[in-house]
């Protein structure tokens, strides 16, 4: 076991090296199976090696809440311009048309609600992936929580186990732990524990110093949008994630809270896909809003 006397923090990110991507457009995957590939390159861009998520799994933890009281009429119109939607087996199937073509990450654990006590999770049968033709799937590890980080680290080990045997790549989803700081030490911790148990995609939050989160872990980093922030400081988080080395967003909140889900839509889409600055992303954002 490691000898917990002598734990260095990291200091040798190689920032100014980037990871190679030769043989295929993400980071980490060249060793993947043909499906897998196939399946990761309809959620990220080919051109722009990034995706932008939209992530409606909220209720499963907190109900009908606000932007999400009804899923057929605030997110199926959305659906069609995200690369990829990420959310329960029962929203998807109840309230997203069977014809939509965006690719779907589906959240394969379930548990516990924000009335009691958050992550007892189990996963749902593996055979459900396979009927609702999903390119992804996602579970959380609740790394640092005593209660709930070894039954979450299993259930993922077991998906990943899951996505191996049907070529389904599976994104790691971090919670934070009650006790533990919301900084780059963290985050890159938990994103390193679900790489290192087979994530093909981490989603994580943004924090200072997050180009040593990403560059830790060899397999793409989304951020989490996290709660509603101002149209521009979402832009804002979203551009500083990019320019650190994230491959995209997988937001919500930012989204679909918005005033204008659609316009903001198409704003964080400028950023992660063209590039564009807060700023521009903004007026686009106001533009469209019109």
């Amino acid at each position: 076991m490691a000898d917990l006397d002598d734990i260095r923090d990291g200091s040798s990110f190689g920032l100014n090296t980037p990871a190679k991507t030769d043989g295929f457009h993400l980071k980490g995957l060249n060793n993947g199976d043909w499906g897998l590939k196939n399946r990761l390159s309809r959620v990220f861009n080919r051109k722009s090696g990034r995706t932008v998520m939209l992530a409606f799994d909220h209720g499963f933890l907190m109900g009908p809440t606000s932007g999400l009281e009804r899923i057929d009429l605030n997110i199926a119109p959305l659906a069609e311009h995200a690369d990829c939607l990420m959310g329960t087996r029962g929203m998807i199937r109840s309230s997203i048309p069977a014809d939509c073509e965006t690719p779907v990450c589906l959240r394969t654990d379930t548990g516990t609600t924000i009335l009691t006590e958050m992550n007892h999770n189990v996963l749902i049968a593996e055979e459900e992936a396979i009927r609702m033709n999903v390119s992804a799937m996602a579970a959380m590890l609740a790394i640092g929580d005593k209660a709930t980080e070894a039954i979450t680290i299993a259930n993922f080990s077991r998906l990943v186990d899951i996505g191996n045997k049907y070529g389904i790549p599976v994104m790691g989803v971090t919670a934070v732990g009650k006790d533990m700081a919301r900084d780059a030490r963290y985050f890159g911790m938990a994103s390193r524990v679900c790489a290192e148990n087979g994530a093909s995609i981490v989603k994580t939050y943004y924090t200072e110093g997050f180009e040593k989160v990403v560059a830790a872990c060899p397999v793409p980093v989304v951020i989490a949008g996290g709660k509603k922030l101002p149209e521009l400081e979402a832009l804002d988080l979203c551009y500083k994630a990019i320019q650190c080395g994230a491959a995209g967003v997988d937001m919500g909140r930012n989204v679909f809270q918005s005033e204008a889900p659609l316009a903001m839509m198409q704003a964080v889409k400028a950023v992660v896909h063209d590039d564009s600055t807060p700023a521009e992303a903004f007026e686009l954002y106001q533009d469209l809003a019109k």
